[in-house]
């Protein structure tokens, strides 16, 4: 603590770096916080003169944690570039794939990032926040499981991208690799070991934290309690889908207020920047930006809470009977409370699994047609999908040899930025007051944002697209000069 701001810096358990600033009025209240992102990637920019073909491999670059999803997306985006429509059995590989990385990824964050918070407890000692304190706490055998369950998902993640985290699987109209039979085989023994697993997730889940009055109040207090719109992929019965489909958005109350198809996201969808972070602020657009506000109705969010509370239900038997005991549980449609996302991340993993016994069951997944080649001239796409973090926009421009001109991503920690913003200063606000302030509230604190799982190596950009720079130069000890350049671009010496 400094003077009258608390920061957190690093923040912890998350991809990328972040920085979170409290201020603290004369009486030690919360008088405001920010979420801030200081690192830039700008990866758009990178993007511009390739071949359209090498963008599935480009922004795979973008994150270690979510590749796929920029890899499926990408691909999705190349199949509506080059106009063409994937043959099934294509389809079929890319969303198993798909389901494996969703699977596989939530785990990941339930285990290893945000459960430490419940498992091992909010308060606990930060050195036990963790997944050594997970497995401490479950036991070393119930740690295995984990990671013997992940090794094998990664392994046919392998099998069928040729790659776990770069896949080099999707092209344009379709994938570059059949499935063989004994492959298929693996993945139908794994689908059935993937329920199983999700199951027992879920009991662990519902043991730990359900069955423990403390964290269930928790999760609905007004510390973590967020109203917004939300936004998320559905298929044509408005249930979940991950790969493919309609975007629904729903006003607090659930309400239906836009439905839109990939090309038109631009229509829904505007962006606003603010000079202390290199992350965007995505907002409904016609509604327009009223700030960071609750009641502001162009703020929404992503992520699995956000699809299961745009969707119907879910396309899956036993994830629907765990998505109507989420809302039953926590008091109807839709849900506001942020820490519920964890719940909702675990229903998605074992709709993912159940997915994948569907998907390995297909009488065509081992066919040999898996690439449509009738390609029109290239100028413009646009490719959707549904990332563990809530919905990821892949827009490409080119001119007609394909060369990218243009390219725009809206990933899902972008879309979720405003609310992770105000999450973090409702609770920070809740929590905190005379300016008392211990490791274990700042670690509840950063509970707010941690629910969203945030990548912020996928998120972070500039608009109009200067950097603002401060440079200072020394000599031995003595400081020369300062090059100060705003985001404007206006460069002054000091």
């Amino acid at each position: 603590m400094s003077g009258k701001t608390i920061v957190i810096d690093p923040i912890t358990r998350l991809e990328g770096h972040g920085k979170i600033d409290i201020h603290l009025d004369d009486r030690g209240e919360v008088e405001s916080a920010f979420f801030q992102v200081p690192e830039l990637r700008g990866f758009e920019a990178f993007c511009v003169g390739r071949p359209a073909e090498e963008m599935p491999q480009i922004t795979s670059r973008i994150c270690g944690v979510c590749p796929s999803a920029h890899h499926i997306a990408a691909a999705r985006a190349l199949d509506d570039l080059f106009g063409v429509v994937p043959p099934h059995a294509a389809e079929v590989i890319r969303e198993l794939f798909y389901n494996l990385f969703m699977f596989e990824d939530h785990l990941l964050h339930f285990f290893f990032l945000g459960g430490p918070d419940f498992i091992v407890g909010p308060s606990a000692p930060k050195e036990k926040r963790n997944i050594l304190g997970v497995i401490e706490t479950v036991g070393v055998d119930i740690g295995k499981q984990v990671i013997e369950i992940r090794k094998r998902c990664r392994h046919l993640m392998a099998e069928l991208g040729g790659k776990p985290i770069h896949p080099v699987l999707g092209l344009p109209g379709g994938v570059a690799k059949r499935v063989s039979p004994e492959t298929a085989e693996a993945l139908r023994i794994f689908a059935a070991d993937a329920v199983a697993f999700a199951q027992f997730t879920l009991k662990v889940f519902d043991d730990i934290v359900l069955n423990n009055k403390t964290y269930l109040d928790i999760i609905l207090s007004e510390s973590y309690f967020l109203k917004t719109c939300y936004m998320g992929m559905v298929d044509n019965d408005n249930r979940v889908n991950f790969y493919k489909g309609d975007i629904r958005v729903v006003d607090p109350d659930g309400t239906e207020i836009e439905r839109f198809k990939p090309r038109q996201y631009a229509e829904v969808i505007a962006e606003h920047v603010e000079p202390w972070t290199y992350i965007k602020f995505p907002y409904l657009k016609k509604r327009g930006w009223a700030g960071f506000k609750e009641d502001a109705d162009s703020i929404y969010r992503v992520a699995p809470i956000a699809r299961l509370n745009v969707a119907d239900g879910m396309a899956t038997p036993q994830a629907q009977e765990q998505y109507d005991r989420l809302y039953s549980t926590l008091g109807g449609k839709p849900v506001h409370n942020t820490l519920a996302i964890h719940w909702a991340r675990l229903v998605e993993v074992l709709y993912a699994a159940e997915r994948l016994v569907e998907l390995s069951s297909d009488t065509e997944l081992t066919g040999d047609d898996i690439r449509n080649m009738q390609f029109a001239t290239p100028k413009e796409g646009v490719g959707i999908v549904e990332a563990p973090r809530g919905t990821l926009i892949h827009h490409y421009e080119t001119d007609d040899d394909g060369i990218i001109t243009g390219a725009n991503l809206i990933v899902a920690t972008l879309n979720n930025s405003a609310a992770i913003n105000m999450s973090v200063e409702k609770a920070a606000r809740s929590l905190i007051h005379n300016g008392k302030v211990d490791d274990g509230l700042l670690n509840m604190v950063e509970m707010a944002f941690r629910a969203y799982d945030p990548c912020l190596s996928c998120a972070t950009h500039a608009m109009p697209g200067k950097m603002p720079l401060e440079a200072r130069i020394f000599r031995t000890e003595h400081l020369e000069c300062t090059l100060v350049r705003d985001s404007d671009g206006n460069q002054q010496f000091t």
